[in-house]
Parts: structure tokens; sequence; C-alpha cells
């Protein structure tokens, strides 16, 4: 997964990574090392960036290069509860199991079981390999479309 739009989104808008840091909520160094992608960004964090500069996170990530989507929604705070849904039906539709998609990433079955009934917050790059193996939004899964 290639964030360096984290960097060119904050480089646009005059920002320092301590400027960034303060805004997203963590120190200059987390923002420095998901901008030379030595961390993924959790999603969480990735929400706070589309909400701050409007962009979807399709565009962040690199699904889309529309910059601004009309389609966004500001989302303050995701709902893992209601991404956990939108995982269960993509999983649903593709007639894809909990086993099938815990060893697709390279997880465990209860794993996938936590993100769907909405007790943990999907990780970033799973969230980022189910849209890109299923053709779906990162803002659909999300829930900001």
């Amino acid at each position: 997964m290639n964030l360096e739009r984290l960097y060119f989104l904050r480089e646009e808008n005059d920002l320092t990574q301590r400027e960034m840091g303060k805004i997203i909520g963590v120190s200059r160094a987390a923002i420095s090392q998901w901008e030379n992608t030595k961390e993924i960004i959790p999603l969480e964090k990735l929400n706070i960036y589309a909400n701050y500069f409007k962009v979807s996170m399709d565009y962040i990530v690199g699904f889309s290069n529309i910059k601004k989507a009309k389609i966004v929604e500001d989302k303050p705070v995701l709902d893992r509860k209601v991404i956990g849904k939108k995982l269960l039906e993509i999983r649903k539709k593709n007639q894809v199991t909990q086993s099938q998609l815990a060893q697709i990433l390279n997880t465990s079955h209860s794993t996938i079981s936590a993100y769907e009934n909405g007790k943990t917050l999907i990780l970033t790059t799973f969230a980022y390999q189910i849209c890109l193996k299923y053709g779906v939004s990162m803002d659909f899964l999300c829930d900001r479309i």
C-alpha cells in the first residue's frame, strides 16, 4: 500500500509534520513513519486525514485519482459495528467464508469474526486488501458514502 498522498496533501496545504500531528492527534514521528511507509496509518487516523482535507479515503490510498469527491460524507468517528456489517456484506456477496477470508488475509477466523461483530476495528492493511480483491471502495467499507 502506497500512502505517498499523505505527504502530498500535507505539503500542498503548507503544513509541517508537527502541525499535522497536532491535527491528527499523534506525534511528528508518527506522521513521518506513515509518509515514509515505514508504518501503516490506523484506519481512524486515515479517516481524520480524509475529513480534514475533504478528500476520499479512496484518493488517499490510491484507488481513485479524483481528489475532491462529492460522495464523501464527513465521518468524525468510524463506527466499527457498521464497518463490520459492510465487511460481512462484502464477504457474503463474494461467497467467501470467514475462514477463507482469514486465509486470504493471513489472519485467524476469530479476527474476522471480531471485525464483523464490531468488537474490533479492522486494520487498514486488511481493509485495503479486501477493497482491492473485491473491487469495493474504502469509503464504502467505512460507511463514508
